[in-house]
């Protein structure tokens, strides 16, 4: 272990050094007595802790200290020094020093010593943990936007698939059907006909309903119509009253258009599988370069409790779909007083952190 002393008195140098060879510490002392030698020592890397001196020659101990953290090099930094008042070592460690030893108490150097090395050795811990969790976060990201694009490009080759080869399918069935219905007149034979025409019409009612909810054509012509459409035929398969206001001004990119229909969609399931409200609002805007979705019922609300058991994860879902985008998703609710669920979404390239930053 090599241990930097910033000393300007040689004398108290070696004193420092015998009572550190008498303790259990095995460590290499090197003195140094300026800050350019201080610095030096330092950029070269081999160093595990500083003890310093607080009055030194032209300068001053916490000079070598903030320079230390400008440096931004974490280090044990113990002031080792004759008697400077409780208020300095106070200022001293508020400003993130280590420790004070009084030169008259040396004898507690080695233990103050262990236990800064063992501090500084937990935060390095902390901190690659920290940092591996964060890059394991990364990764789950990056994987949950890939499994994302991935489903919606698999739902859009399966809806061209529905429509090229189902639907043609049924279409011609259809004709087919109509041709005998014209020209078979025995009463039985055309009660099978109509029978066999209703349900291949059902069966094509179906592909389209399959095809709009695995890749919404709608949002062709854009995200409001999208969600006039969606709301539309929600309120009118359940019979609640659902309401769409608010507009957009900006240009929306798809992938983001996609993420709002998408949350909306789930929302909205959520509301009839859960809520048991009778009215629903959706709200979109973007206003300040944010594009926002608030979708708000008169439901029963939950609970924090209600959020967290596993029927949650379509919002988890939500969240990561909205984070993938750089975006994020809040939930405002309360027993009795309904839920609404906000989704906020940068426009331009700003990121979450980056709007965040900005107010």
């Amino acid at each position: 272990m090599n241990i930097l002393h910033l000393e300007d008195n040689p004398a108290d140098h070696e004193l420092v050094a015998r009572t550190l060879g008498r303790s259990d510490l095995s460590c290499a002392l090197t003195l140094v007595d300026t800050l350019e030698d201080f610095q030096s020592h330092i950029e070269q890397g081999r160093v595990d802790a500083v003890l310093a001196d607080y009055h030194l020659a032209g300068f001053s101990g916490m000079e070598a200290w903030e320079w230390l953290r400008q440096a931004q090099r974490e280090l044990p930094f113990i002031i080792v020094s004759g008697a400077i008042g409780e208020a300095t070592v106070a200022d001293a460690m508020v400003r993130g020093v280590s420790d004070y030893v009084d030169k008259n108490r040396l004898a507690r150097l080695p233990a103050v010593l262990q236990r800064a090395l063992d501090f500084h050795a937990s935060r390095q811990a902390q901190a690659a943990a920290q940092a591996e969790l964060a890059e394991s976060r990364r990764r789950l990201v990056d994987l949950t936007e890939h499994l994302q694009v991935s489903i919606d490009r698999e739902r859009a080759d399966i809806a061209r698939e529905i429509h090229d080869d189902i639907g043609g399918s049924l279409a011609a069935a259809k004709l087919d059907l109509s041709w005998l219905a014209r020209r078979i007149d025995e009463p039985q034979a055309q009660g099978h006909i109509r029978a066999a025409l209703e349900m291949v019409e059902h069966a094509l009612g179906a592909s389209q309903r399959i095809m709009r909810n695995l890749r919404p054509a709608v949002l062709d012509q854009g995200l409001m119509p999208a969600l006039q459409w969606l709301t539309q035929t929600f309120a009118e398969r359940t019979g609640l009253d659902v309401r769409l206001k608010g507009q957009v001004l900006a240009p929306v990119p798809p992938r983001l258009s996609m993420v709002v229909y998408r949350t909306a969609q789930e929302a909205l399931t959520n509301v009839l599988k859960h809520a048991q409200a009778s009215q629903v609002s959706l709200d979109l805007s973007d206003l300040e370069g944010v594009l926002t979705l608030e979708v708000s019922d008169n439901g029963r609300g939950a609970t924090a409790q209600d959020l967290a058991k596993l029927q949650s994860f379509g919002l988890l879902g939500l969240k990561e779909r909205a984070h993938g985008v750089g975006g994020w998703l809040d939930v405002v609710t309360a027993p009795g007083q309904g839920m609404t669920l906000i989704l906020s979404l940068p426009l331009e390239g700003q990121s979450a952190q980056d709007w965040e930053n900005n107010e």
